[in-house]
C-alpha cells in the first residue's frame, strides 16, 4: 500500500500540465472558426460607362403569385433578362425561357402569350414594358448622353478666291446651327472684320440666307457658299 502512493502522485502531476494546456487550444479553435466579414452588391439600377444598364422592375403580383424582373440594357438595346420572382407552377417554369427568348428577339414587350400561362406571360409583358420605360428615361436624362446623340460638327466645302480660300466648320445639335467656326480665310483686314458679323448672323438666322458684309463681298459670298455645303451634308 506505501508503495502505490508514489505513484498515483506521479500520475497527477503528470496530468497537471494537460489540463493547463486544455484552456490554450480551446482558445485557439474560437479564433480559427470566427468568420471573415462578407460583402454584398445590390444591383437594383445600376449603370456603367459602356453603356450598360441594369434595371429592376417593381413585383407585380398576380393570383399565381409575383412576377420581377431584372432587365439588362446595352444603349436601348435588351441583352438580358433574369426572373427574380415568379409562380412556383410548372407551368410558368416551362414558359418562362420561351418569354425570355422571345424578347431577346422582338428587343420590345409586344410578344406572344405563352400558352397555358396567361396570367404569368401578362405580368411578365408589364413588368418588361416598365423596365424598358425606365431605361429610356435613364438614357434621356444623361446630358452626356443627350449631347453624343445630337451634336455634330461638318466641314464645309473649301473654296478658292481671287482673295484666299474660305472654308468653314459647322457645329449642329440637332438642327440648330450652335458654332461656326472659319478653318481657311484670306488674310486681309476686311475678312477679319467681316467674319465675326457673318457668324453672328448665321446663328441668328439658322441659315445660309444672310446679308453680304460690305466691303467683304468675295468673301461673305465664299461664306454662305461653304456653310451651305455644311448644312447639306449633315446627317
Amino acid at each position: 500500500m506505501k508503495r502505490a502512493i508514489p505513484v498515483v502522485v506521479l500520475s497527477i502531476a503528470g496530468l497537471v500540465p494537460v489540463w493547463l494546456y486544455q484552456p490554450s487550444a480551446q482558445s485557439s479553435t474560437v479564433q480559427a472558426t470566427t468568420p471573415a466579414p462578407s460583402t454584398s452588391s445590390s444591383s437594383s439600377s445600376s449603370s456603367g460607362s459602356s453603356g450598360t444598364n441594369v434595371v429592376t422592375t417593381t413585383t407585380v403580383d398576380t393570383e399565381k403569385g409575383p412576377v420581377q424582373l431584372q432587365v439588362t440594357f446595352s444603349g436601348t438595346k435588351i441583352t438580358a433578362v433574369k426572373m427574380l420572382q415568379q409562380p412556383d407552377h410548372p407551368q410558368t417554369t416551362a414558359a418562362v425561357p420561351k418569354l425570355v427568348a422571345e424578347t431577346l428577339e422582338a428587343q420590345s414587350a409586344d410578344i406572344d402569350t405563352v400558352s397555358g400561362a396567361t396570367i404569368t406571360s401578362d405580368a411578365y409583358k408589364e413588368s418588361l414594358q416598365a423596365a424598358i420605360d425606365d431605361n429610356s428615361k435613364a438614357a434621356s436624362a444623361s446630358p452626356s448622353a443627350a449631347s453624343e446623340a445630337s451634336s455634330q460638327t461638318v466641314d464645309g466645302s473649301a473654296l478658292s478666291t481671287e482673295k484666299g480660300p474660305v472654308q468653314v466648320q459647322v457645329t449642329f445639335s440637332g438642327t440648330k446651327i450652335t458654332a461656326v467656326k472659319m478653318l481657311q480665310q484670306p488674310n486681309h483686314p476686311q475678312t477679319t472684320a467681316a467674319v465675326p458679323v457673318l457668324v453672328a448672323e448665321t446663328l441668328e438666322a439658322q441659315s445660309a440666307d444672310i446679308d453680304t458684309v460690305s466691303g467683304a463681298t468675295i468673301t461673305s459670298d465664299a461664306y454662305k457658299e461653304s456653310l451651305q455645303a455644311a448644312i447639306d451634308a449633315r446627317g
